[in-house]
């Protein structure tokens, strides 16, 4: 038997419960980075994988506007270009993430490089960068809707990090303020796009599944940054190796 097409307030309370049970704000490893448990090397490697997949929404976001089928679609998409490109005057989120990672203790050239991430971290990173590619314009739109959950984890960062770490700063952590009013805009125009758009079951189904795939991208990310980092350190040949453990902790 077929099921019934949900509302769109069902299929919005459906996207909200996949967040609320695998969005990566439950990963150990953030838990401990939230808390205060890292070494200034555990957040440098994350800050440097974390990095490569900043570097790769713009290009995400791009292959999407080339598909999009209306002038209004991609005006209202392009504003997430700016937003981590910067416009040429203002720095974008991808700058500001340089100047995090140079924050707690990384050289520059060497993040932008991306020659020291996991593997773990690449193959999830453009996993994600080839569904937005390849999928449907509805599918590739679902899956941006993790930043519904976003600002919450956001704040929580900014307050842990603050309170546990006293190499960190506000400034190192500029990168977080413009994203409280830039996720929940984005996420407002998406949901509101899969809700209208999303016509049978058969395409609600497949906005689910691209919310699912998008929180296994994250956690994916965070499942190697453990492995490779707390326990049990297993760090991949060619990979980032931390210079010095358990400083300013």
């Amino acid at each position: 038997m077929t099921e019934k097409l949900l509302t769109p307030d069902e299929l919005e309370a459906a996207l909200r419960a996949i967040g609320a049970e695998r969005y990566h704000n439950r990963h150990p490893f953030h838990r401990m980075l939230h808390g205060g448990k890292l070494d200034r090397g555990q957040i440098q490697a994350w800050a440097l994988n974390r990095y490569y997949y900043q570097s790769q929404i713009p290009i995400k976001d791009a292959s999407l506007i080339a598909r999009m089928p209306s002038a209004e679609l991609r005006r209202a998409w392009r504003s997430r270009l700016v937003d981590h490109d910067g416009d040429g005057v203002a720095p974008g989120g991808i700058e500001r993430w340089l100047k995090l990672a140079e924050g707690v203790g990384l050289d520059r050239a060497y993040v932008e490089s991306s020659e020291g991430i996991l593997p773990t971290t690449r193959f999830a990173v453009d996993a994600y960068v080839n569904f937005v590619r390849e999928r449907s314009v509805l599918e590739a739109v679902a899956s941006s809707l993790t930043e519904m959950f976003s600002p919450g984890i956001i704040a929580e960062r900014v307050e842990g990090m603050l309170r546990g770490y006293p190499f960190i700063t506000m400034d190192t952590l500029a990168y977080f303020k413009p994203r409280l009013s830039q996720a929940p805009r984005d996420a407002d125009f998406a949901l509101a796009y899969v809700k209208t758009e999303a016509r049978t079951r058969e395409q609600q189904e497949t906005v689910l599944a691209a919310l699912r795939f998008k929180c296994g991208v994250l956690w994916a990310q965070l499942d190697g940054l453990y492995l490779a980092y707390v326990e049990p350190r297993l760090v991949p040949p060619g990979a980032f190796v931390p210079v010095q453990q358990g400083i300013g902790r």
